[in-house]
Formats: structure tokens, C-alpha cells, sequence
């Protein structure tokens, strides 16, 4: 598997590249973001990205940016800052998870496995398990890992997609915030935690929800969420 690492802190971007490469990665490195955008346009076997927020002439969050544009694969963040506000940036344009400076070399390998084993085994098989759901012109197969609204592709990360397919694997049920970060990050949810109301909201976004009055994704005030069975 190939994994993209940008920082402008080289020693920073030489560890992780050291890391991965430890792990059996094959790595593709930068220090500078926007000669990083260019090999991304033309490398079509990129896996994961692991980007710093902080960078010159294109940060993070615009580079993270520009990757949803066209690609789903995981991107994970790196920042030296811990406000939640940066935090909560991230995940909404799309990243899917992030790791804050200085870090454990092991829990960012393992943040990077966790993301890569979610994005490959998109598609096992499993006939005994109901692998898509269909309702208000959106149509998600499990297996073949693909959404459509209307007959028109909805290019999802693969975080978005485990959250969609929680819901509508549950439908006409209530699913609770504290559920979903449970059953996606794997994680203890804490009350303060909006990780899920922004992964929610970049959903309904890529959906063509109204803000006010959404068709698919239901909120059930103080609950949780929902779809329609």
C-alpha cells in the first residue's frame, strides 16, 4: 500500500516516512504542499494521506480540500495545534481523522492501519448480510462500496461511508452520536465530542440536504439520528 506524507518540518515528515517504511509502506514524500498536489494528480495508487495542517503557499486544510475534489481515499491530519476549532476544519473538509504534534509513533501507525483496513475491505463478501439500502432516491451498496443519489454518483470517504451505511443499515431506528463514534472510531465518545455532527453535516452537504428540513438523514433532537425504513 502507498502512503503520501506532506510537512514542511522535514524531520517530522523523515519520521513518518521511517515509520511507515518500518511497517512495510511504500512511502512518497514532500516538504512542500503544492509540489505534494502535483504528484497527487498524477499518482492514481495513493492509499492514505497524512498531511500537517501548518504549511506554506497551500496548508493543509486547503490541500485536504483539493484531494476531496477528486479522491476518497483516508487522509489523516497532523497538527501542532489543539483547538477543536482546527479540529473540527479538518473534518469537515473531508479529513478522517487526525493526529496532534508531538506524537506516539505507534498511535499514528495505528491510526494509519485502522484507515487503511476500513478502505480495503470494502467489498467483502457476505451474502448472508443485506448489502444495500434504497429510499428517497439514494441508493448505497455495502459491498460494492458505492452511493448514488438520483442515478448520480456521491463520492463519500470511507469514514462517511461507514456512518451512512450505519444509519441505513438501521433504519427506522434512532442512532445515537455516542453509537456512531463508537462503532466508526472504535473510541470512548465523550459528550464534548463533535466529531460526529461534523461527519453528519459534510454528509447531508454531499446529499443536497436542506439545512432546515433534511429528506434523508433525520436528527432526533437530543437522541440521535436517523433514515427512513
Amino acid at each position: 500500500m502507498t502512503v503520501l506524507t506532506v510537512d514542511d518540518e522535514k524531520e517530522i515528515a523523515d519520521l513518518v516516512e521511517l515509520i511507515l517504511k518500518n511497517e512495510g509502506y511504500n512511502v512518497i514524500k514532500y516538504y512542500d504542499s503544492v509540489k505534494a498536489y502535483d504528484e497527487i494528480l498524477k499518482n492514481s495508487n495513493i492509499d492514505l494521506a497524512v498531511i500537517d495542517v501548518m504549511m506554506p503557499n497551500m496548508d493543509g486544510f486547503e490541500l485536504c480540500a483539493k484531494i476531496r475534489d477528486n479522491y476518497n481515499y483516508p487522509i489523516i491530519m497532523l497538527t501542532a495545534r489543539v483547538e477543536d476549532v482546527d479540529k473540527i476544519t479538518g473534518l469537515s473538509i473531508g479529513a478522517d481523522d487526525y493526529v496532534t504534534k508531538p506524537f506516539n509513533p505507534l498511535e499514528l501507525l495505528a491510526r494509519v492501519k485502522a484507515q487503511l483496513r476500513r478502505y480495503k475491505k470494502y467489498g467483502a463478501s457476505d451474502e448472508m448480510t443485506k448489502c444495500y439500502y434504497e429510499k428517497n432516491g439514494l441508493l448505497i451498496n455495502k459491498h460494492q462500496h458505492t452511493v448514488t443519489l438520483f442515478d448520480k454518483p456521491v463520492l463519500l470517504t470511507p469514514t462517511e461511508f461507514d456512518i451512512l451505511w450505519l444509519l441505513c443499515e438501521n433504519a427506522g431506528k434512532v442512532v445515537s452520536s455516542e453509537e456512531i463514534f463508537q462503532t466508526v472510531w472504535k473510541e470512548d465518545y465523550l459528550d464534548s465530542n463533535n466529531t460526529v455532527m461534523v461527519h453528519i453535516r459534510r454528509i447531508r452537504e454531499k446529499l443536497k440536504e436542506p439545512s432546515k428540513n433534511p429528506r434523508i438523514i433525520k436528527t432526533v433532537w437530543g437522541v440521535g439520528y436517523k433514515v427512513e425504513k
